[in-house]
């Protein structure tokens, strides 16, 4: 898989797990992908003070984005 390939595999994770967040008010955005094993991402909005977002980061951004992008072995939240 190309970089731009696991982008857009990442992406389109992302854009299935996004309505969910947006449902509580909240959002997410892609920052990088570093050496194709490492995501760093930015919960926005209510997930920003959510006191289950690391939850949420693990068992539904993160396995969602494996589900696409199997390569990838951590997602992280970069606050802003």
């Amino acid at each position: 898989m190309t970089t731009e390939e696991l982008r857009l595999n990442i992406e389109k994770a992302l854009d299935e797990i996004r309505p969910f967040l947006q449902s509580d008010g909240g959002d997410i955005s892609l920052l990088a992908i570093e050496d194709d094993k490492l995501v760093k991402v930015q919960l926005q909005g209510a997930c920003v003070g959510c006191s289950v977002n690391q939850m949420t980061l693990k068992s539904g951004v993160e396995m969602t984005i494996k589900k696409y992008a199997p390569q990838i072995e951590q997602v992280i939240n970069i606050e802003a």
